[in-house]
């Protein structure tokens, strides 16, 4: 991603001071800052406290932790996966990148073990780079065909997404976000109508700074106002993010997704999902059987912002005796997405479609 016109990644390890670095996303958009992960323990921290987040990166990100848990111990390979495990329960990617580490390390020798895997970590790392950007390749077309269709009476091609599913929330390029990047590098004007994203305002601080920097033209939105946009023939296309897809291809996502589809389908505009295929959960039949993460009260009854000495402020804006429910994220069923954007190519969203493309 650009950030001030130079490239940056939302992770890396920095071989000159044996760290791994991040971008700390709780300060943006008010604030660049990078922060070392030394020890198991800050990478564990970084993940819970949304330093980092978005699937395809805390799956890079706890990868990162088993190696840097290994370098001060050998033998901690186990129970430096089960507490990464316990940091984030609902994206399937954090519990796909233990399990590959856990299987790539099984014979190392201690001798040798985090070396390994530093090896392994990086090498997701680069996988992840060019899974997204296959992404964004593969889904491409579908908003040039839209464009086709659409240019002789539009100035832009109007896309409504929800949450961030950019470069932000992945090493580089992101998932919904690649397929706008690379329309957007293949001459298609675009427009994106970014979802606020309450309660952490994902989209209004993240999705809308990373536009902001790659000069794409975006226009911020309450979360409850893509249904009337939608009526009023404003979006031509919907395109999120998941943390979560099942075999049948339901999706799970941030919370509001699900309204986000409903009012799609109630108004013929097309509504994909973008994926990479660590995020398919093969072993789970219901989404019923997801584990919803139930976020800290304070997130809703809290903003932060900043105020006219340019210091960031968190503020209460509701009565303290209100009782509040954080679900961080809902479902939405595969009936409502009209196809599976993956590094593989786009597919119906249903088992038959996600088999025909990963056998």
């Amino acid at each position: 991603m650009k950030i001030a016109g130079e490239h940056v990644q939302s992770i890396w390890y920095d071989l000159n001071c044996d760290s791994v670095k991040i971008i700390d996303q709780t300060l943006l958009p008010h604030e660049f800052a990078i922060v070392e992960l030394n020890t198991l323990s800050e990478v564990c921290d970084a993940i819970c406290g949304m330093k980092v987040r978005g699937a395809p990166l805390i799956g890079v990100t706890a990868a990162y932790g088993v190696y840097l848990s290994l370098r001060e111990d050998p033998d901690s390979l186990q129970q430096a996966c089960s507490k990464l495990l316990e940091t984030r329960p609902t994206a399937i990617n954090l519990k796909w990148a233990l399990e590959r580490m856990k299987e790539d390390l099984s014979q190392a020798r201690s001798i040798d073990i985090a070396d390994k895997a530093l090896e392994q970590c990086q090498l997701i790392e680069k996988e992840d780079i060019l899974i997204c950007e296959s992404i964004g390749e593969a889904g491409a077309p579908i908003l040039q065909e839209l464009w086709e269709s659409r240019k002789n009476s539009q100035r832009y091609l109007n896309i409504l997404t929800h949450c961030n599913a950019g470069a932000l929330a992945a090493v580089d390029w992101g998932t919904a976000m690649s397929v706008i990047y690379k329309a957007s590098d293949h001459g298609i004007p675009v427009h994106v109508w970014v979802d606020e994203t309450r309660p952490r305002n994902q989209g209004a601080n993240l999705t809308s700074y990373e536009l902001n920097e790659e000069g794409i033209s975006n226009t911020v939105i309450t979360d409850n106002a893509g249904g009337i946009l939608m009526q009023r023939g404003e979006v031509d296309m919907c395109i999120v993010g998941t943390d979560r897809t099942l075999s049948n291809g339901d999706v799970c996502n941030k919370i509001g997704t699900y309204l986000k589809a409903l009012s799609a389908k109630d108004n013929n505009v097309p509504f994909y999902v973008a994926l990479p295929s660590s995020t398919i959960d093969w072993s789970i039949k219901d989404h019923k059987q997801i584990p919803i993460e139930e976020r800290n009260s304070e997130e809703l009854s809290h903003v932060e912002g900043v105020d006219e000495n340019n210091e960031i402020k968190k503020v209460r804006i509701y009565p303290k005796k209100s009782k509040s429910l954080n679900l961080a994220f809902d479902v939405t069923p595969a009936k409502l997405v009209t196809g599976l954007i993956t590094e593989k190519g786009v597919c119906e969203a249903s088992e038959k479609g996600l088999k025909g493309l990963f056998k």
